[in-house]
């Protein structure tokens, strides 16, 4: 399945939009950053009225969280699921934060996503080289998940946040011989700008969870300023709006093909 980043209610409702579309279930992501822009339960509260007027399943995951208390505010605003996102951090410590942040989820029934390996590129309020990227290790994968209890885990295989610069190659190897020894959901962060054709291996070889954040931000922006430059005019920010939800709503409904996941929530 594709998980979408949204910033605002325009990409909220193309990316449900676009899982009606295409019988898609949708998950819709926030990262902190976005959380302090228009707050946790303003979020909360317009995904989970947004998802009760649809027919598919619409979860709303946070994405790369940053501590316990930022996990645990989104377990209490209704989130369907967390990050918590300690790649950066030495393995014992990453470790022993995913760890804490699962045993403080499960009271709640809600699922953890951890990372382990570091994927590199423009995320939130981090940067990093893609060169700096450190591939998981999958012996090391395995223990990882036995430690913490994480419910779905993602691994760094050659992606990177932001906008490639030059052209990402994934080990597709690593994916396999990680998918073997570790028995849970493998999620590939860092998918915008790789070809369809990757995206779809990597599905087909066990990805079950592919983000999605820079490509949605990158057609919403190009789409308000085509519309501004042939309606100089124009001040109305609905108008504009519309062209950046319908831009968006496209794009997710391709990236639900390729991810495969068009028509599993038939009626």
């Amino acid at each position: 399945m594709g998980a979408f980043n949204a910033e605002n209610a325009e990409m909220v409702w193309a990316i449900i939009a676009a899982a009606e579309d295409m019988r898609s279930p949708a998950i819709i992501q926030t990262t902190p950053g976005t959380l302090r822009y228009l707050g946790t339960a303003y979020f909360a509260g317009m995904v989970t009225r947004a998802a009760g007027e649809v027919s598919v399943p619409v979860a709303l995951h946070l994405d790369h969280g940053s501590s316990r208390d930022i996990a645990e505010r989104c377990i209490a605003c209704g989130y369907s699921s967390i990050m918590i996102d300690g790649s950066a951090l030495p393995y014992e410590e990453n470790s022993a934060l995913t760890k804490e942040v699962c045993d403080m989820a499960a009271l709640s029934g809600i699922p953890v996503e951890g990372e382990l390996g570091f994927v590199g590129g423009k995320e939130d309020d981090r940067d990093a080289e893609h060169a700096l990227c450190k591939y998981t290790d999958p012996k090391q994968a395995a223990d990882f998940v036995r430690r913490t209890g994480v419910s779905s885990l993602a691994i760094a295989v050659g992606t990177a946040h932001g906008f490639y610069k030059t052209t990402p190659v994934l080990d597709f190897d690593l994916i396999t011989e990680t998918k073997k020894i570790v028995d849970i959901p493998l999620v590939l962060h860092g998918a915008s700008g790789l070809t369809d054709e990757t995206v779809t291996r990597a599905a087909k070889m066990g990805m079950a969870k592919v983000n999605f954040a820079t490509d949605l931000r990158d057609v919403y922006t190009k789409a308000v300023r085509d519309y501004l430059a042939a309606n100089p005019d124009a001040f109305d920010p609905r108008k504009y709006g519309d062209a950046a939800r319908a831009a968006v709503r496209e794009l997710v409904k391709h990236k639900m093909a390729i991810c495969l996941s068009e028509g599993l929530s038939q009626s």
